[in-house]
C-alpha cells in the first residue's frame, strides 16, 4: 500500500526541507519532509485558516486536530502565547517533524502527540478545535472529526475548519448545522471557504 499523509507510518525514503514562512507577524522556520501532507511548503488552505482565526471569548486550551508538520497550530501558540495548543495527527513522521519545529522556533505552549483523531485527547476539552481536515480520508472520518470536535469543545467554544467548496464546503455547513448552534463563513479565497461553527449560544 503507498503511502499517504495520513498513513500512521510512512515508508517512503526521508528526505526534508526546511523553509522560513511569515505568518501572522512572527518569522517562523519550518522543517517538512516526504510522507507528510504539503511537504513542500504551507499550503494555501492552511495560511488562510491560520491568518482568519479569531480566540473564542472563553477560556482554555486550542486543538490543531491533524497538524501535520505544525504549521497551523505553530503559528497560533507563537501569536496566542497564553494559550496552550495541543498539536496530534496519526503520522508519526508528520509528529516528529512538529515536534522539531516547535524546538527549532522555541515555542513551549503546545503538546505534540500521535493520535488517530481524538484517540488519545478523548479526556479533555478544549476552546477551539483548528483543522485543515484530511479530505482523501474521506468523509466518514471528516464527519467524525466534526463530531467529536463537537463533544470535546467546553460551551463557547469554536470549531475552525478550511475546506474547498468543490471539495464538499456545502455538505460540511449543513453536517455542522445539525451540531452548533451557529456556523459562519468568515472567509472565502480561491474556492477555499473558513467555516466558524460556535458552541453554545452566543452573548
Amino acid at each position: 500500500m503507498s503511502d499517504h499523509y495520513y498513513s500512521n507510518h510512512p515508508q517512503s525514503e526521508v528526505i526534508t526541507e526546511t523553509k522560513e514562512y511569515r505568518l501572522r507577524h512572527h518569522t517562523l522556520k519550518l522543517t517538512s519532509g516526504t510522507g507528510v501532507f504539503s511537504k513542500k511548503g504551507i499550503d494555501f488552505g492552511s495560511q488562510v485558516l491560520m491568518e482568519t482565526f479569531e480566540p473564542p471569548s472563553i477560556s482554555g486550551d486550542f486543538l490543531d486536530l491533524g497538524c501535520g508538520y505544525g504549521p497551523i497550530g505553530l503559528t497560533i501558540a507563537k501569536e496566542f502565547t497564553d494559550r496552550h495548543i495541543y498539536m496530534v495527527d496519526v503520522n508519526d513522521r508528520a509528529i516528529q517533524f512538529a515536534r522539531e519545529n516547535a524546538k527549532q522556533n522555541n515555542i513551549s505552549n503546545v503538546t505534540i502527540q500521535q493520535s488517530d483523531g481524538f484517540e488519545t485527547i478523548s479526556d479533555r476539552r478544549f476552546a477551539s478545535v483548528i483543522t485543515n481536515p484530511p479530505i482523501r480520508a474521506g468523509k466518514k472520518v471528516i464527519f467524525t472529526f466534526f463530531e467529536k470536535s463537537f463533544e470535546q469543545l467546553d460551551d463557547g467554544g469554536e470549531l475552525w475548519v478550511v475546506i474547498q467548496k468543490k471539495q464538499g464546503a456545502p455538505s460540511t455547513i449543513k453536517h455542522l448545522e445539525t451540531m452548533f448552534q451557529q456556523v459562519d463563513v468568515v472567509a472565502k479565497k480561491k474556492g477555499y471557504f473558513i467555516i466558524r461553527a460556535h458552541k453554545g449560544k452566543l452573548d
